[in-house]
């Protein structure tokens, strides 16, 4: 444990939220340290995309010169719905650039653009390009021994440990490997390189997506002397007269009234990652946790919700408002030995041509090719009055060959095992397969002959699949004419059974604009202040574009930092 245990900001959690925010009042003069509960750093962000919404960032705005403020609102107001907050949009459409450039002149961050589309590019002030961004890969070796601390990315969407960035251009190149000579060069110098990182190092070394997000916050947060804390759970605040004070640190499995007491003279941010693993929370907060289905999150399940329960000991607020609380995500479980089993999001192979999901049913509900969120919003939609929320993915033989279905690899890659598993179900014939799945046979013979009447076209009259620069842009431009739709007609067949996840909470603690916790009467907290997750997101409980976690997090985080800086600016400098 470090000797210093006072501060003049203590932040706790150590993802792109909490370490934003721990950079900005480092930079800004004051002292303060990171608490991580964790043996590990990077939260939900090590394992995320890492991938930032940031309208009007400057490179956004190289990519799209139109773009501007008023479409950016309407954009926001659209989406954001009976929700939208006037204030809090004003200060996240002023605070994200200036975060950016402020990140990349005063630190190690880096960012670079991005072809995604808004997840909505018709809606009114939709855009599609120009307003996600995506940290930089890294060489984690610039974190020397903190090197080992840097929490890794979900072993289910890497290969022999090897990340892919989550533009996704480089997994286009894996696709074409066998039909470009530019893509096969390209996959063979990946290959060469991980296996030597592999050899040299026990692990890839050049990181991507989220990791590369963290560790560029970290490297950051290091070098300006910021002591990052791992297996430093907080369990209280520290509170005097209605003021945050500081935090009571313990040992993991501790007893909450022991350990160590870290004082902040000027504020404690909280930041950990909301509550997607508060088993009794999601149940109150998710409505197919509610009606007994179940719920796979493939975000840390150190995530129980710490933040959000310590500040309602203090008399802060969490209100379950949102008919869609958390970042939606479809996913499925993938066995390993042991008996233990790792979580896959399914990220990339709902919008490939040839691949539909449908229910129990065997009908379709939704068009695959739209985001996780509101493919995950319409299952649930869907499911409504059942106790299991699922979907199955369903393929032909060349189309599983081709993409692969979620953990299951492409060709040449053998997909035995994860038939043996029972990952993947396999059918010589639709009713076969259906049967093995516990899926209404004749319902899905006659839901693939409905699809496969348009598919031949390339058509989807049913839900208009490849309609959005949005369906398209994850798709097969390879596949005309169009890249998301291709008939299901070549057996045997597959099929994969999907359940909910998440990517972490919208719901969380209401706050003021800049973070401050507020109680039930709408007075502040004074010195406690909330961050990325733990706090209420202003999209409403929509999802409108890639890295709409990320993006608002980092630029309030950028805001609750510099109002804390202010604060004690005018106080050492009381107006004349």
């Amino acid at each position: 444990m470090i000797k210093q245990t006072e501060f003049d900001v203590i932040v706790v959690g150590s993802g792109a939220a909490g370490l934003t925010a721990a950079i900005t009042a480092k930079r800004r003069g004051l002292s303060v340290v990171v608490l991580e509960k964790e043996p590990v750093f990077g939260g939900t962000t090590a394992l995320s995309g890492g991938v930032l919404w940031i309208p009007l960032n400057l490179h956004g705005r190289r990519q799209n010169p139109a773009d501007n403020v008023d479409e950016v609102r309407r954009f926001m107001v659209s989406e954001a719905g009976p929700f939208y907050d006037e204030a809090a949009v004003t200060a996240f459409i002023e605070q994200g650039p200036r975060m950016v450039e402020f990140f990349e002149r005063e630190t190690e961050m880096r960012f670079v653009p991005t072809l995604y589309p808004d997840y909505h590019p018709d809606a009114p002030g939709g855009a599609a390009i120009g307003r996600s961004i995506l940290a930089a890969a890294y060489d984690i070796r610039g974190l020397g021994k903190d090197m080992a601390r840097l929490k890794p990315p979900l072993k289910t969407i890497t290969f022999i440990g090897m990340m892919f960035n989550s533009s996704n251009a480089d997994l286009k190149h894996f696709f074409l490997a066998t039909k470009s000579l530019t893509s096969f060069i390209f996959v063979a110098k990946r290959l060469l390189t991980h296996v030597k990182e592999l050899l040299l190092y026990g692990k890839g070394i050049n990181v991507t997506s989220g990791n590369a997000l963290t560790a560029r916050l970290a490297k950051s947060a290091l070098d300006l002397g910021i002591p990052i804390l791992t297996s430093s759970p907080v369990k209280t605040l520290v509170m005097e007269n209605g003021r945050a004070l500081g935090v009571m640190v313990g040992s993991a499995g501790k007893d909450a009234d022991a350990g160590v007491k870290f004082t902040a003279r000027h504020g404690v941010v909280l930041a950990c990652g909301g509550f997607p693993h508060d088993l009794k929370r999601v149940a109150q907060a998710y409505p197919h946790v509610a009606r007994g289905g179940e719920h796979l999150s493939p975000t840390p399940v150190s995530n129980t919700g710490d933040g959000v329960a310590i500040a309602e000991a203090a008399g802060g607020r969490v209100d379950i408002r949102l008919k869609d609380p958390a970042a939606w995500m479809p996913v499925s479980r993938v066995p390993y030995k042991n008996s233990e089993f790792g979580v896959f999001p399914h990220l990339l192979d709902r919008y490939k041509p040839g691949i539909i999901g449908v229910l129990k049913s065997g009908q379709r509900f939704t068009n695959e090719s739209n985001s996780y969120h509101d493919v995950g919003a319409a299952l649930t939609r869907a499911c409504a009055g059942q106790k299991d929320t699922a979907m199955w993915l369903v393929c032909d033989q060349p189309t599983i060959a081709k993409y692969g279905l979620g953990f299951a690899k492409p060709a040449p890659m053998p997909l035995g095992g994860h038939i043996r598993s029972g990952y993947l179900l396999k059918g010589g014939t639709l009713e076969e397969l259906a049967a093995q799945a516990g899926i209404d046979p004749a319902g899905l013979a006659q839901t693939v002959r409905d699809y496969n009447l348009g598919a031949a076209q390339g058509e989807d009259p049913a839900f208009k699949r490849g309609s959005t620069a949005f369906n398209r842009y994850l798709a097969d431009p390879e596949n005309k004419p169009n890249p998301c739709v291709a008939p299901i007609l070549k057996g045997p067949y597959y099929a994969l059974k999907l359940l909910m996840g998440d990517l972490g909470t919208f719901d969380g603690l209401k706050t003021g604009v800049a973070g401050e916790v507020l109680r039930r009467d709408g007075s502040a907290i004074e010195g406690l202040y909330a961050a990325g997750n733990d706090r209420a997101s202003i999209m409403g409980g929509n999802y409108p574009g890639a890295g709409i976690t990320h993006g608002p997090n980092m630029a309030f985080a950028f805001l609750t930092a510099n109002t804390i800086a202010d604060k004690v600016m005018a106080q050492k400098f009381p107006p004349t």
